[in-house]
């Protein structure tokens, strides 16, 4: 999978992105590093365990990791669910569901992309 290959399966920004971190070889870098972030693990964790202050925290740091990595659809869902906690509110409806479901994507493509390193 190439790094254009792979904006288009998750939903991102491939030109805005390579523009920003000016050139390719640097949003590869980055994007492979992803995987390890543990703000996905710490929302589900801190939501888990009832506690809005913590998954606030890993939601925003989840949102910005995003933002900044042009991951689109994962940055939206992110926000959303960042806002909702932001107000102290736990009722995040459906979701979860569709953030477990971009985040599977874009590391499910993450493994792609690195096959063809």
């Amino acid at each position: 999978m190439t790094l254009t290959e792979f904006y288009d399966t998750i939903g991102g920004d491939y030109g805005g992105t390579v523009a920003r971190f000016m050139g390719e070889e640097r949003v590869m870098r980055f994007a492979l590093k992803f995987e390890n972030d543990p703000s996905f693990d710490k929302l589900c964790e801190a939501l888990e365990n009832g506690n809005v202050s913590e998954a606030f925290i890993a939601a925003h740091t989840l949102k910005g990791v995003c933002q900044n990595l042009g991951f689109d659809g994962l940055y939206k869902v992110a926000s959303e669910i960042t806002e909702i906690l932001r107000a102290g509110k736990t009722d995040l409806g459906d979701r979860m569901d569709d953030l477990k479901a971009k985040y599977g994507v874009v590391i499910t493509a993450i493994k792609s992309l690195k096959e063809n390193q």
